[in-house]
């Protein structure tokens, strides 16, 4: 009995394990505890799952209802996850040592390949994009939630009041300064539910030729007028064109111009895998680059150094240097 009853839950919960990582994920800002608690959330619905009642909420409805429980007990013990932007102002001067920040819990991407397809709704929505996601993590939590189920997942506010054991009313209001919170941070109502526009993917392959090439003409080509460089676990962020290319320009002084990158994705966003040159022989993995592009040009680059994040992407510590 007790395997046909996990055979019926494996099956029937399938179909929402994706969006599900997705919704722990926008709430906690971490891969890594996203995935912690979507085992959680499964294992609540597991053992309550002879007790479901279909007649009282649709079994989407009740996992987010047991997933939001989750998270939010998650994050009675959590602090929010920031990038460099949110903890302080750009740094003038890229000649300058980086600030490492290892003791700051960063926000962290996640993966295409973890949410399905690239092709995928979940990855198409706007409210995955990594400055949405960042910009999420400064509303208290249950404002957080009440504004991913209603905009997001376009839950009625009744069944997030039960979630949420509030009031349909106070769901309204927690909305509405959830929204005024990320209209300050020019994300407005029509970004968080909608689906983003799709980003120049051909503008990152040019930013990766330029990069191996340490063509720093091409690559400021490339470049929007405000770009924004952050680098987790250093705290020192840039901002405009000139300070990034000087940086870049240090970059290859200290650590050679001998790089590889390969393609990758994160967060419906375009992603390079940035290796460097090895004494011993071949390339050693360096950073995560997760690019934001408009017409403008690049006007993001999220570089992460997380060995536990380069684990999670499925990327080689080393390579010889022919897979670009």
């Amino acid at each position: 009995m007790a395997t046909t009853i996990s055979e019926d839950f494996a099956a029937r919960t399938a179909p929402h394990r994706r969006e599900l990582l997705a919704y722990c994920y926008q709430m906690l800002g971490s891969v890594h505890d996203a995935e912690d608690q979507l085992q959680e959330t499964l294992l609540r619905a597991w053992r309550a799952f002879d007790r479901y009642d279909p007649a009282r909420a649709t079994l989407r409805t009740w996992l987010y209802r047991i997933a939001t429980n989750v998270c939010l007990t998650a994050l009675e013990q959590r602090s929010r996850r920031p990038m460099p932007s949110g903890l302080g102002a750009p740094c003038d001067d890229p000649d300058q040592p980086l600030i490492r920040g290892e003791e700051v819990p960063w926000l962290q991407p996640i993966p295409d390949r973890a949410l399905g397809d690239p092709a995928d709704a979940l990855l198409a929505r706007a409210s995955l994009r990594l400055a949405v996601v960042a910009a999420m993590q400064y509303l208290p939590a249950r404002q957080r939630a009440a504004l991913i189920l209603c905009d997001v997942l376009d839950l009625p506010a009744a069944t997030v009041a039960a979630a949420l054991n509030m009031t349909p009313t106070a769901v309204y209001s927690a909305v509405r300064r959830a929204r005024a919170t990320l209209a300050e941070a020019d994300l407005g109502p029509e970004q968080i539910g909608a689906r983003a526009d799709p980003p120049d993917r051909a503008l990152v392959e040019q930013y990766a030729v330029a990069f191996e090439n340490a063509d720093l003409a091409a690559l400021e080509k490339l470049l929007a007028d405000e770009v924004i460089l952050e680098m987790p676990p250093s705290s020192t962020w840039y901002t405009g064109r000139e300070r990034y290319i000087r940086f870049m320009a240090r970059v290859y002084t200290l650590r050679g111009t001998h790089w590889r990158m390969l393609p990758t994705a994160a967060n419906g966003q375009p992603a390079l895998a940035a290796y460097q040159r090895s004494p011993e022989g071949g390339y050693t993995l360096h950073t995560v680059q997760v690019f934001t592009t408009t017409a403008a040009g690049i006007t993001h680059n999220n570089a992460f150094q997380d060995q536990k994040l380069f684990e999670y992407f499925g990327l080689a510590d080393r390579i010889s240097g022919e897979e670009s």
